[in-house]
């Protein structure tokens, strides 16, 4: 399966990003390779978003009364090895289930084994304790606004059976609410941005967050991570990529800053420009940002870097589309995103969950371009 990626990726990177934006229509070979991508992931998601173990929970004890099963603990997100894999693997199901029809039925067959009223209630209180208040913050509240958006635009565009996304889209709104005031009441006290490059860096959650404030036209919430993801990087000029990337990596710090940062200044591309010139000038551009050595697959922290691939591959893929045409710098990073994109996609192998059980939302997010789109 993993050397017939192989060649299905050199037509997909092609046609998803072409030279200079110039959009073409794709050839049979191109779509089928598409298609098949899709289906490789979409399988991989429902094989795991309801298998329960093994299993990792970030979980504060209260009592012994609180020493229970991850089913009981959190009903709708239980399964994929964590609570936020969980998130973003119904994400992936969503998405696919939304764009291809072909994939339309199983993953809704998936999905509404989750997305009760009951269990999603039960996700917010869960959520509610008060000694939970930092729970998957930010990384996985990020995904649950990811989850939220792809259902929003969903009961926008199905026309047969829309009452049962209708009703997964009210069920989740309890949820969404509590996402975002948490979010809300901890950005203004965050002192300073998280520059890591796993689950708690603070520019890759943010970005997805804004993304989700614009979809459903909260304008307050928008405003508040523009805000304050000008406070934190503004002002930050040549970024030291050569200190990327740490071992266990699964995001570039670097790169979605720059990610986030295009969007914020998305209504004046001049003003991008001038930062991200003063932020990663050309001359400055890193060998770093070449595809990193992945020497154990069973590894589930040394796995990571398969995912930095893919995000690098789809931030870059984002600051490309923002920068001039017929650029040497343009083409540079035009050639960095394919071969990091490329190196991800062959490098996923569900026969080991260590990266199975997450690495297809990291795919399905690339090759379906959701930071652009």
């Amino acid at each position: 399966m993993v050397v017939n990626v192989i060649s299905s990726l050199q037509t997909i990177v092609t046609a998803t990003t072409h030279d200079n934006d110039k959009q073409r229509s794709m050839t049979s070979n191109e779509i089928l390779g598409l298609s098949s991508l899709r289906r490789r992931f979409a399988s991989l998601a429902v094989s795991c978003i309801h298998r329960e173990y093994p299993n990792k929970i970030a979980h504060v004890l209260m009592s012994d009364a609180d020493i229970q099963a991850p089913h009981n603990l959190t009903p709708a997100f239980f399964g994929c090895f964590d609570w936020h894999s969980a998130v973003h693997g119904h994400w992936l199901l969503a998405r696919l289930g939304r764009i291809d029809k072909n994939l339309t039925y199983e993953c809704r067959q998936a999905l509404r084994k989750s997305l009760t009223k009951e269990k999603l209630q039960d996700e917010v209180r869960y959520l509610s304790c008060e000694q939970r208040q930092t729970f998957e913050r930010p990384y996985g509240l990020a995904w649950v606004l990811q989850l939220v958006m792809e259902l929003d635009e969903w009961t926008q565009e199905e026309i047969e059976s829309s009452e049962e996304i209708l009703e997964w889209r009210e069920n989740i709104r309890s949820l969404e609410l509590l996402v975002v005031n948490r979010l809300s009441s901890w950005l203004p006290k965050l002192s300073y941005p998280i520059r890591s490059g796993e689950h708690s860096q603070t520019a890759f959650a943010l970005g997805l967050s804004l993304d989700y404030a614009r979809r459903v036209n909260n304008s307050i919430f928008a405003q508040l991570i523009e805000q304050n993801s000008l406070r934190f990087f503004f002002s930050d000029k040549l970024y030291p990529f050569t200190y990327e990337p740490s071992g266990e990596d699964f995001l570039s710090a670097g790169l979605a800053e720059a990610d986030l940062m295009r969007r914020v200044m998305t209504k004046n591309n001049y003003e991008f420009l001038q930062w991200f010139n003063e932020f990663l000038p050309f001359a400055n551009l890193s060998s770093s940002l070449e595809p990193p050595s992945i020497l154990d697959p069973t590894d589930p922290k040394l796995i990571h870097l398969v995912g930095l691939c893919l995000s690098r591959a789809w931030m870059l893929e984002g600051i490309i589309q923002a920068l001039p045409e017929n650029t040497e710098y343009r083409n540079q990073l035009y050639e960095l995103h394919r071969r990091n994109a490329q190196a991800g996609l062959t490098a996923i192998d569900e026969s080991h969950y260590e990266g199975g059980h997450w690495l297809g939302t990291f795919a399905v997010y690339l090759i379906t371009q959701r930071g652009i789109n």
